[in-house]
Parts: structure tokens; C-alpha cells; sequence
């Protein structure tokens, strides 16, 4: 049977992969078709719409029954079939297979569930999903042209919104596909179609949380008579109050710079009702502070340094271009106070391992041997750390300090981190641009007492094929984590590397 016509259904555009066609990618594009606020107020005003769900949003988020509000979802026949053939493997697609499968057949057994007229997909305690749930239990009229095959999967499910638009006019029928091809195909039939866009922490990667904001040029003028200021140690304390103060986060950044008058960098380090704390930075860009051999050298770099250094921040997130100084401001902080501070027992750092071009098959040696050709970075990286710091030690000096600090730094694979407790442990995660949420919630999770973790990434450089900016890990833990007490982040925004480096990264 088909899904009654009174019923409202979820408005979704999105197209159908066929099964050997499949690919994660695929099932990126697809959670960002429909993307229904995560927290569902009140019914939205109007009819409801019927979403008809390609399997590769069933693969790339099991949970996608439920995000779809008030709307119904519809699913063909040949997407059960298309989930039966992903469900064998230990792939995340496989997995995401099986739960979305669990999860019908809990819907199907539901007390008074009939998935012919339609069942409640609220039945299982996921609140928010107003809507009901379909299951193609009949024959539908499949008329396509002739140039699209009725044996491929894709089609199949063309021909089933198709016939349901016609069958439930006018009443919104839309497909929602992770898979672009799909999309097109269904929108050159006049059919709507729409990605899956659930997944997607932010539309555009221009609204990424910054972790500084400029103070406007007459801050002074409009609040320096009810600023109050104190002395405490080396710092400077600021109470500020204003029509600011909604708009700033714990830990985040403030800067004032106008010619003429002094500058003023500073970190929010209290909220409280209408007014925020300010306290003034330790100053790395100074020789005497120097972290290990290395000084900052812009404004971006110093919040940077400021947050790597503070015992009391777990968690800090950089991003920024090539050539930013991420890698070496973490490994010059994580250095200072794991073998200088003994704050850290030692420094562990992992990367995603994501080629940039075609895959030059399996490495040889234990795990940290297997690692060694994605940490280019560390090695560089220490090599220049180990001759700052080993100044006139000479040849012998050099080479003791490069064993000392090797000793302290232990490269992890993350495919073996599932279980694993960290305790008083420095935690570097690099690239972490290509990370899922999902990855990225499993590395954090392992923290234990006294540990803190730093990730770090270019959001430019996502190689992973089924991540965007607005999608990938990254993206979702600077969200996720700005205004919490413990954690901070920065994006850098000039590059230090070389005036060749920085040209390239912005002409090419």
C-alpha cells in the first residue's frame, strides 16, 4: 500500500545511488538534503511532506528517520534490499547499515504498527519525529523514459516518487539522495529532490566560530567610565559591561588596536549576567618568554600560545592555512611542560591517514614504524625544535636533546584508540580537518585525568572524499565546544613559513 494522502509529508531533495554505485561520498551529500532544525519547537504551519529516502541516507546516518519532524518518510522496497547487501563488513557503511535495519525492525514490531497505512515513527521515544513511516508494500507504476533502465536501483526508486507524486497530488512528494547524479536525474524528471543535510555543523565555512573578535574603535570612549580594573600577579583585570557582552564566549579573544592609543589583548575568562572579566595575555611574542626556543610572531599566534600553555584549558582546537605555525606551537608547548614543567608524562600525537594521491599499499614495522611516513610533519618539525633548543651543545648535545625528546613522543594509530584512557597525557590530533564527528568524538572521549587534547587542521585541505567544510570533525568540535570553561580555540591567520608558502596558499 501506499501512504495515505491526508498525511503531510517531509519536504526533502535528494536522489537514489544504486547499490554497486555506492560510495561514502554519496552519503555525505545526502545528510545534507533535508535538514530539519535539531530541535523542534511546534508544528510548522502548512502540509506536511512525503520524503522518500535513497538508501545512501539510511548509510550515511541511521538516524535519519527520525529528523524529519512532521513530514512522513516513504521508503521503497529496493532500499531494503540495497541495505541487506551493504550490511556484511566492519565498515563504517556496513554498520550504519545494520543500525538503520535495527531500527525498522523496531519501528515494524511497534505495538499497532502497520508500515502499509503507515506507522508513528515517534513509537520508539524519538520525540521530535512527528511524522509516520511508509513501506512500499505494493506495486507501483513505474513509467519512466525509456533511456533511464528499470534494473538499476536508482531508477527504481525515480519511478516510485514519480508515481507517488501523481498518486498524492498535490501533496508534496520530494526524494531526499546523498548521491548528486541522482539528484540531477530526478530534477531533470520534474521530480523534487533535495540533499540530506543534517550532518552539516555549519552552511557556510565563512560562519566558523573565529575565537577572537576586534573591539570597536570607540570601545573606550562608550565604556571607559563604568570599566573597572584590577591587578592580580602579571595580569590585568578588565569588568566590562555593555551591549558586547551578549555576543562573547568564555575564553575567547578580544583585541583593541587604534593608532595612537595603547593596545589591548585580552581573554574572557568570566560571564556573568551583563557583564564579562577580561584578563590580559602573557606576551610569547617577547624573547624571554619563549616557549622552548620559539617566539610568536603575530597577534593569532600569541592567543594560540596562550591557550597550549594553560593547565586549566583540556582542549584546544586550531585552524588555519599552511604554514600558520600549528604543528610547532603545539610541539614547542607540549615539549615545555611535558620534559621542562613535568606537567604532561609525555606528548602523544596522531593523525588521520588520508592520502593526498593514490595509496602506495601496506607499510612495513610495528605501529609507530607504520605511522612514520604520516608524520613528516613531527620530524620537521623536531628537527628545527631540537637545533633552537640545543644552542652551542654542539654535535653530541644536538643528538642527546633528539633522544630525549624522542622518548617522550609516542605516535599512536587512531584505527587501535577505541577503549583507550589517556592519563596525563599531551595530545596532539593533526589534520584533524579529515575526521568525522563521529571519529572526532571517539579521540576526545579518551581523555582522562590531567590530559589535554589539541587538534589541529586546515579546513582548505579536507582530503577525505565524503567531508566538507561545514561537515567535517573539525568544523563540529570548535561548534560544539566554544563557550565551555575548559576549552578554547583560535584560527590563525597569517602564515610564518616562508613568502613562498604563504604566496602559494593564497594564488593557487
Amino acid at each position: 500500500m501506499t501512504p495515505r494522502v491526508a498525511q503531510a509529508t517531509p519536504e526533502i531533495t535528494a536522489q537514489a545511488t544504486p547499490p554497486a554505485e555506492y560510495s561514502p561520498a554519496d552519503a555525505a551529500t545526502a545528510q545534507r538534503a533535508s535538514k530539519p532544525s535539531p530541535i523542534r519547537s511546534k508544528r510548522r504551519s502548512g502540509p506536511s511532506k512525503l520524503f522518500v529516502l535513497d538508501t545512501n541516507v539510511l548509510m550515511h546516518d541511521p538516524m535519519s528517520l527520525f529528523r524529519f519532524e512532521e513530514h512522513d518518510v516513504f521508503l521503497p522496497m529496493i532500499v531494503l534490499e540495497e541495505l541487506d547487501g551493504h550490511k556484511k563488513g566492519m565498515t563504517e557503511v556496513a554498520r550504519n547499515a545494520r543500525q538503520a535495519s535495527r531500527s525498522l525492525d523496531t519501528l515494524a514490531s511497534a505495538q499497532g504498527a502497520d508500515l502499509g497505512k503507515g506507522s508513528p515513527l515517534n513509537a520508539t521515544g524519538h520525540t521530535d519525529a512527528m511524522g509516520q513511516l511508509f513501506f512500499q508494500t505494493q506495486a507501483l507504476d513505474l513509467s519512466l523514459p525509456l533511456a533511464l533502465p528499470q534494473g538499476k536501483a536508482d531508477n527504481q526508486i525515480l519511478g516510485v516518487v514519480k508515481a507517488l507524486g501523481q498518486l498524492h497530488a498535490p501533496r508534496d512528494v520530494v526524494l531526499v539522495s546523498k548521491d548528486i547524479n541522482m539528484r540531477v536525474k530526478a530534477r531533470a524528471l520534474g521530480l523534487q529532490a533535495e540533499d540530506y543535510q543534517n550532518d552539516k555543523t555549519l552552511e557556510d565555512g565563512d560562519l566558523l566560530y573565529p575565537g577572537s573578535m576586534a573591539l570597536p574603535p570607540d570601545f573606550w570612549l562608550k565604556n571607559g567610565k563604568t570599566v573597572e580594573s584590577w591587578q592580580q600577579g602579571t595580569h590585568t583585570f578588565y569588568r566590562i559591561s555593555g551591549p558586547i557582552v551578549p555576543s562573547l564566549f568564555m575564553n575567547q579573544f578580544v583585541y583593541f588596536e587604534a593608532p595612537g592609543e595603547p593596545s589591548l589583548y585580552a581573554r574572557v575568562t568570566e560571564i556573568r549576567g551583563k557583564t564579562a572579566v577580561l584578563r590580559t595575555l602573557k606576551d610569547f611574542n617577547h624573547q624571554k618568554n619563549a616557549v622552548w626556543g620559539v617566539t610568536t610572531r603575530n597577534r593569532e599566534q600569541n592567543f594560540a600560545m596562550n591557550l597550549l600553555t594553560d593547565p586549566d584549558v583540556d582542549f584546544v582546537t586550531l585552524a588555519g592555512t599552511a604554514g600558520t605555525g600549528k604543528t610547532l606551537m603545539a610541539l614547542a608547548a607540549g615539549l615545555t611542560q611535558v620534559l621542562d614543567d613535568r606537567r604532561y608524562t609525555e606528548i602523544i600525537m596522531t593523525r588521520a591517514t588520508v592520502s593526498v594521491g593514490e595509496d602506495i599499499g601496506f607499510l612495513p614495522g610495528t605501529e609507530e614504524e607504520k605511522m612514520g611516513p604520516w608524520m613528516g610533519a613531527l620530524d620537521d618539525n623536531l628537527e628545527f625544535l631540537a637545533k633552537g633548543d640545543g644552542g652551542n651543545a654542539g654535535e653530541w648535545g644536538r643528538a642527546a636533546t633528539n633522544e630525549l625528546i624522542k622518548s617522550r613522543i609516542k605516535i599512536k594509530s587512531m584505527n587501535f584508540m577505541r577503549g583507550r584512557t589517556f592519563m596525563n597525557k599531551y595530545v596532539i590530533i593533526d589534520e584533524a580537518q579529515n575526521l568525522t564527528p563521529k571519529q572526532m568524538k571517539t579521540l576526545i572521549t579518551r581523555a582522562g585525568p590531567g590530559t589535554k587534547i589539541i587538534c589541529m587542521g586546515n579546513l582548505a585541505q579536507i582530503d577525505t572524499p565524503y567531508l566538507t567544510e561545514g561537515s567535517s570533525g573539525l568544523t563540529y568540535a570548535v561548534d560544539r565546544f566554544k563557550g565551555w570553561a575548559h576549552g578554547g580555540h583560535i584560527t590563525l591567520a597569517r602564515g610564518e613559513r616562508s613568502r613562498l608558502a604563504d604566496f602559494a596558499s593564497e594564488a593557487l
